[in-house]
């Protein structure tokens, strides 16, 4: 008998030869900042500048203090008071973009696309220009005779979560077209066979199946949200103080660099939480179907 020689596979070795730049660039830019940021907390600040090499934990017991506590309440009550308006203006977006034809699908794609094209810096200032006193929106309210007097709408708290919709309301509704395009509407259509409303079927059928695009959705928008404290800066002046604003001070004008360090531990471990609770929903360990 003959034996014939099984070809030598070479797919385990590729693939760990294409693979090795994605563990190199996640080891160089992701797990030694991370290093260098845990290790830098437990320092202490130096008397002139700098750090001063002993090991303490002061930088988190100061965490505990009423002030800073209050800063992470605020950026979660931020990041959830605008991640239930982008939800509640993204999931429908997305879901009928995602039943339109290709067509239609296209031409919302780019009106949604369109704006990337510019710098977030600057289409936060277009804001503050319809916003401001006797702004774009002000001559309009005006001019409907809805209000009387320009409104004080500029460094608000409603002005920052517009701010926070309109820069991160685009990933909510990609991330929801992503789940809708590949629905099999038949299925929708068996349950309305079988006697279901449409609000039932739309519930039983459409938005189970479309969840896991929601919820990559709302991890994409609630864990940024925490720490856009640019926005926060622009449309809020000094009024509203996020964590992200705490640790650019500390790391400008306070010159506290391990403090900073400590805060942005924190708020690792809570997104690392966040991210948690999504694989455990999910049953999934990476944010699916967004691109």
């Amino acid at each position: 008998m003959v034996k014939v020689k099984k070809p030598k596979t070479t797919t385990g070795k590729s693939t760990g030869i294409l693979l090795a730049p994605m563990y190199l660039f996640t080891i160089v830019f992701v797990g030694l900042p991370f290093i260098y940021l845990f290790l830098l907390s437990f320092l202490q600040r130096g008397e002139v500048w700098g750090v001063d090499f002993t090991f303490t934990l002061e930088n988190y017991k100061r965490i505990l203090n009423p002030m800073y506590l209050g800063n992470f309440a605020d950026s979660f009550q931020l990041a959830f008071t605008s991640t239930i308006c982008i939800v509640l203006l993204g999931y429908p977006y997305g879901y009928i973009m995602g039943r339109m034809n290709q067509k239609w699908k296209k031409r919302m794609l780019l009106l949604i696309l369109i704006p990337f094209f510019t710098s977030a810096l600057i289409r936060l200032y277009g804001w503050i220009i319809v916003f401001r006193s006797n702004g774009v929106l002000d001559k309009i309210l005006m001019g409907l005779d809805i209000t009387a007097k320009p409104l004080k709408l500029l460094y608000t708290y409603p002005a920052v979560v517009v701010g926070m919709i309109y820069a991160l309301l685009p990933f909510m509704i990609l991330a929801v077209y992503s789940s809708a395009e590949k629905l099999d509407y038949s299925l929708v259509e068996a349950a309305r066979d079988l006697g279901a409303s449409p609000w039932k079927a739309f519930w039983t059928v459409s938005f189970k199946l479309t969840l896991p695009g929601l919820l990559s959705g709302v991890v994409l928008t609630f864990v940024p949200s925490m720490g856009l404290f640019f926005i926060a800066d622009l449309l809020g002046g000094n009024k509203i103080v996020l964590v992200g604003n705490v640790i650019q001070e500390q790391m400008t004008k306070g010159r506290n660099q391990p403090f900073a360090a400590a805060l942005s531990v924190i708020l690792l471990l809570l997104t690392y939480c966040i991210l948690s609770v999504y694989r455990k929903i999910t049953g999934t360990s990476e944010l699916e179907g967004i691109f």
